[in-house]
């Protein structure tokens, strides 16, 4: 008889649990792109009580939602209520989500502005995978996050810039843009669905609170996986 690993009985006790706990209840989904605070708002989520999806295995559902099969990011979501990053920061992840779930809620994450957006990402991935210096192919290809490849293969899949340029700035940028514009275009004559939230916003807490009808906390909302400024180098 093969016996099972202790961690393995745990995490399964945790996700049976929280699929319990979660069945019924409203979905939230943060739909900003990454880098535009939304693991700030998956800690905030937790602070206001929300069962908070495992991000370790949403992130694994990429595949899926490269053939736009939502079916298994569908079952997923029935083991929590809040959700953020991959793959629900991504095109057409929204669209299928608000079908399947009616009456969920929907936090459209931004940045300053785009040029904020891009050097924070660009900033993330120099200080994750290359040294601080500006990334390049190469390093993609041998960043190891969750598995070597796993970072090369998911780019891929998300952003259709040259292989041989695959930061390119301006494909980038206009990709963030067209997420915003397409989100804001879809929920025109929703607003009480979406809130569209800058975290670094003095009161952006309570803009969060009173969009999920939570009582406000009087805080600001959580900084976290802040990127250091680099002087990146090219």
């Amino acid at each position: 008889m093969t016996r099972i690993p202790a961690n393995k009985v745990r995490h399964l006790v945790r996700l049976v649990n929280s699929t319990l706990q979660s069945a019924g209840r409203q979905k939230v989904f943060c739909i900003g792109k990454n880098k535009t605070g939304t693991t700030s708002i998956a800690k905030a989520f937790m602070e206001l009580g929300l069962i908070v999806g495992e991000q370790n295995l949403a992130e694994r559902l990429l595949p899926d939602w490269a053939r736009r099969d939502f079916r298994r990011i569908f079952l997923y979501c029935y083991t929590a209520q809040a959700f953020q990053d991959i793959p629900f920061s991504l095109p057409f992840t929204f669209q299928a989500l608000d079908r399947q779930f009616p009456g969920s809620k929907f936090i459209l994450t931004v940045r300053e502005n785009p040029e904020q957006w891009y050097r924070s990402l660009m900033n993330f991935y120099a200080s994750l995978f290359a040294n601080g210096n500006f990334p390049t192919l190469d390093d993609l290809r041998a960043a190891t996050y969750i598995r070597p490849g796993w970072m090369y293969e998911s780019h891929r899949l998300i952003n259709n810039t040259p292989e041989n340029d695959p930061f390119n700035k301006e494909m980038l940028i206009a990709s963030y843009n067209a997420h915003i514009h397409t989100v804001m275009e879809y929920f025109r004559h929703r607003p009480q669905d979406l809130l569209v939230l800058n975290v670094a916003t003095p009161g952006a807490y309570d803009q969060l609170c009173d969009f999920l009808e939570k009582p406000r906390t009087g805080k600001e909302l959580p900084w976290e996986n802040k990127t250091a400024d680099l002087r990146l180098r090219k």
